[in-house]
């Protein structure tokens, strides 16, 4: 979802080409053309809509609240002879009963609507119970429209889609009929129009092969235009039908990240100023089972992105699961985002993630499908990195990356020649290699110590890239045969189940994965102590032994204040040593245990030290 793209000529077979419009002895492009897919009626009556689609920005959308019992609302009105907005939202079980709950409203910057003047609502509704059939309305301007029908599933047992890069606008450029696809403003944005029909073909495929979704995940770049006004796109993308009731989970992409019209459009839940770009920040909110936090990784402080996981656990430290969702695909396949800018953060975000016991991160950018092995840290220190924006503000510098370490800019295509740029890339891309892949066999792993990274590809089919050629040692799956594709995620107290389709030209939903699940026992997790042997004693791993007792009566912390630092009673949650070393070097270890010094042999190796049984069991814990 940048503006490198690269796109190579040649010709693929016909079973891959399906939806995908390729004019003869052209370069291949990677779109799918509303035109050719859906049927010649559907497409000809939703180009007459589209008129009166682009041109209404006051299309109402729905997004979870902090949690399963409240639902959140956002909406535009018109400002008309000077009247205030009305957030008004009325909900209840009886349409001619409603209940009245009020919100907040607010003006909206005229200069992203061709300077008409809109106020936008943002309302919250609470009490939902779950398994249960509402009604609402919105107040515009004081004016109800007509009541929508929306039910809950369950809320033990809970079903999502997650879906990336609807990007509504992003086949600008590429061919339809005898033109090509443009993004001028309102109606004649074709591009738009194309896209949105490819979106609604989606979420109505994918809500009708799977009945009982509780809300769908949106991995970023919900519209295209970066930094500019846009609203016929944002307009293109909340038409759908499905959305009047079903809430979206919106993650903050590249492309909706430089302008405040996001957070108009969407009323997220827990909302924090972590993270914040013009668009907004990071927010969280749980549903059963589940703590789902939202980052904006359009802004590189991880240490506001942090602060926001430590506020969202806090508030649901025992949920059962904790998802994450990004935008940038740190562990993605794609060209040429996943060895470049999609990765920027890897090598911070990776040991935040690891901390926090994170299950499952969600990611989009790539415009590709893959699925990880299950992966963490590798115990080192790596550089930070980030981008930066180019010169007017306009948009993301996406031909450099930025070393934060070591204040240096790094060229992502170097040109010919530049051994000095190449050098910098290749140690860029090198120190990235910051992950160890957790050793697991099949489709379904039960309590592993790694994390699933996700990446979806465009859920509307309005830009695809190519896979990069050599497919990365992390990556267990992937997928790339031109077509709008979405995943569903079962879950529950015990179990994390996904599934990914591809849609066909003739609407046919295909299964382009096996289903992967992750299972929790209740249990804890196995955990392999690293041993060294010395002198015919064995020593024991300090850091391991005290993950394997996490959550035991036996338990304790290690921490380093310039020595070793061991706190008896207490969680060790920090982070796991690489792989085991084949000796070490003897020393008379000297290390402070709940605030007195202690003394003990130990091996050192790789930085980790090693202690005998007699150590642990002086602390309370049998080792052996």
């Amino acid at each position: 979802m940048q503006k490198r793209e690269k796109i190579l000529a040649g010709v693929l077979s016909g079973t891959l080409l399906m939806g995908v419009s390729v004019p003869a002895l052209a370069a291949t492009v990677h779109y799918n053309d509303g035109s050719t897919v859906g049927g010649s009626e559907a497409w000809s009556a939703w180009t007459q809509e589209w008129e009166q689609v682009a041109t209404d920005y006051t299309k109402v959308s729905l997004t979870p609240g902090k949690n399963e019992t409240e639902l959140n609302f956002a909406w535009y009105s018109s400002v008309e002879d000077g009247q205030a907005a009305t957030p008004v939202v009325h909900f209840g079980t009886d349409p001619q009963a409603l209940t009245a709950f009020t919100g907040t409203a607010g003006d909206v910057d005229t200069s992203l609507t061709d300077g008409v003047a809109y106020h936008y609502n943002h309302v919250t509704v609470t009490g939902l119970q779950e398994n249960t059939t509402y009604y609402y309305t919105v107040e515009k301007n004081g004016v109800q429209t007509e009541p929508v029908e929306y039910k809950t599933g369950s809320f033990s047992s809970i079903k999502m889609l997650y879906v990336g890069d609807p990007q509504i606008g992003a086949s600008k450029g590429q061919p339809q009929g005898d033109g090509e696809l443009v993004a001028e403003s309102g109606a004649a944005n074709t591009a738009a129009r194309n896209d949105s029909f490819g979106w609604e073909r989606t979420l109505n495929i994918a809500t009708e092969q799977n009945p009982g979704v509780n809300f769908i995940i949106s991995a970023g770049d919900q519209v295209n235009k970066t930094g500019q006004p846009k609203e016929e796109e944002y307009a293109g993308y909340l038409d759908p039908e499905v959305l009047k009731s079903l809430p979206v989970a919106t993650t903050i992409g590249n492309h909706d990240s430089l302008n405040p019209d996001y957070m108009y459009h969407f009323d997220n839940p827990n909302a924090t100023e972590y993270g914040a770009t013009q668009a907004g920040g990071d927010y969280y909110y749980s549903y059963g089972p589940g703590l789902f936090i939202v980052l904006n990784t359009n802004n590189y402080n991880v240490a506001e992105h942090e602060q926001a996981i430590q506020e969202a656990i806090a508030s649901d430290p025992d949920a059962a699961w904790r998802i994450v969702t990004i935008h940038q695909d740190i562990y993605g396949t794609g060209l040429d985002h996943s060895d470049t800018d999609g990765m920027i953060l890897r090598t911070q975000l990776t040991p935040i993630f690891d901390e926090y016991d994170i299950d499952v991160v969600l990611q989009g950018h790539d415009h590709t499908y893959s699925r990880s092995k299950l992966l963490y840290g590798d115990g080192q220190t790596h550089n930070a990195y980030e981008f930066q924006l180019n010169e007017d503000g306009s948009d993301y510098d996406w031909d450099h990356a930025y070393d934060v370490t070591n204040s240096t800019q790094i060229p992502l295509s170097p040109e010919e020649g530049d051994t000095d740029g190449a050098a910098l890339l290749d140690a860029f891309q090198q120190d990235n290699l910051c992950y160890t892949i957790e050793d697991t066999t099949g489709n379904t792993v039960v309590d592993p110590q790694g994390i699933l990274y996700m990446t979806a590809n465009s859920a509307s089919g309005s830009k695809f890239y190519e896979l990069i050629a050599a497919q990365q040692d992390y990556i267990a799956e992937r997928s790339q045969n031109w077509l709008p594709s979405y995943s569903v995620i079962d879950m529950d107290e015990d179990s994390f189940t996904i599934d990914t389709y591809q849609i066909t030209a003739e609407g046919v939903a295909e299964k382009i994965d096996e289903t992967f699940t992750i299972q929790k026992t209740g249990g804890e997790s196995a955990v392999t102590v690293a041993t060294l042997t010395s002198g015919g004693e064995t020593y024991y791993r300090l850091r391991d032994v005290a993950a394997s007792v996490s959550g035991t009566d036996s338990q304790f912390d290690v921490a380093w204040d310039g020595s070793v630092v061991v706190t008896t009673g207490t969680a060790y949650t920090g982070e796991m040593p690489t792989a085991a070393a084949a000796s070490g070097s003897a020393e008379t270890l000297t290390l402070t245990v709940d605030g007195a010094s202690v003394t003990s042999a130990a091996l050192l190796a790789n930085g980790n030290y090693y202690l005998p049984a007699s150590f642990f069991t002086s602390i309370g814990v049998q080792v052996g």
